[in-house]
């Protein structure tokens, strides 16, 4: 394959790919109307010029006949009055336009036929142009809408790098973190809380421990047992050596607590 060659195809192509990515659907569609507008114009004159036609055609062929049947009558007068030579002459007139009327006749009938399809062709090409019509606004409706999911198409396939979608995405990500920190102070607070309360259980319980240490440390009134029948015997104040097994048994029942 030559250079030339190649470098031929290569541009056609390259042309073609430009018409092709600037031929706006709807523009060319009003335009295919528009040509086919023109054509009706023209359809329309051609059928009118070939009416007219046949119209001067019939008028001539009724002329010539109209002579050739008062050449007759005139010969028919001549020879009526015995002028031969007039009535020869006369018949050789009326031969003349009898061949004229007969030769319009001939070409009339050809034009009847043209003008017959010329008006078959119009009234198709009318019809066309109709349905065209009525298929250039749906095909239109059709190409913008089809424009407008492409459009659309690529603005959602676009938000995966778009820095806008990036940029919440991140702050999305921010305020997951953010609550997250949140949760985790709540429960921090919940937990402090929780310690405070039980301190405050613990106090009461170590008031209640030194209650007891203070009574039994501190000479408490000695417990008398009833006896009946019989003097009431004073029992002697209980050591704190004695109750050390008794109070380590408390503590425990109380950390168990």
């Amino acid at each position: 394959m030559g250079f030339f060659d190649r470098l031929s195809r290569l541009l056609r192509a390259n042309l073609n790919d430009l018409v092709s990515k600037a031929e706006d659907p709807s523009k060319i569609l009003d335009q295919s109307v528009a040509d086919m507008q023109s054509d009706l114009v023209k359809l329309r004159q051609a059928v009118a010029t070939a009416i007219a036609s046949q119209k001067r055609l019939q008028n001539q062929a009724e002329q010539a006949d109209s002579q050739s049947k008062s050449w007759l009558n005139k010969a028919e007068l001549a020879l009526k009055e015995n002028r031969e030579d007039l009535a020869r002459e006369a018949l050789s007139r009326r031969k003349t336009y009898q061949d004229t009327a007969t030769a319009l006749n001939a070409q009339l009938n050809s034009q009847a036929g043209q003008v017959e399809t010329l008006k078959k062709s119009l009234t198709a090409l009318e019809g066309k142009i109709a349905e065209a019509k009525t298929k250039k606004d749906m095909l239109k409706a059709r190409s913008q809408a089809a424009q407008a999911q492409e459009q659309l198409q690529s603005a959602v396939s676009g938000l995966g790098t778009n820095n806008a979608m990036a940029a919440f995405e991140q702050m999305e990500e921010k305020v997951l973190q953010q609550e997250a920190r949140s949760q985790a102070a709540a429960e921090l607070a919940g937990a402090d809380l929780e310690s405070q309360f039980a301190a405050l259980e613990g106090t009461d319980v170590d008031d209640e421990l030194a209650a007891l240490k203070t009574r039994l440390e501190g000479g408490a009134n000695p417990i008398a047992l009833p006896v009946e029948n019989g003097p009431v015997p004073q029992l002697e104040p209980v050591k704190v050596a004695e109750v050390d097994a008794e109070l380590e048994e408390l503590k425990r029942s109380i950390d168990k607590l």
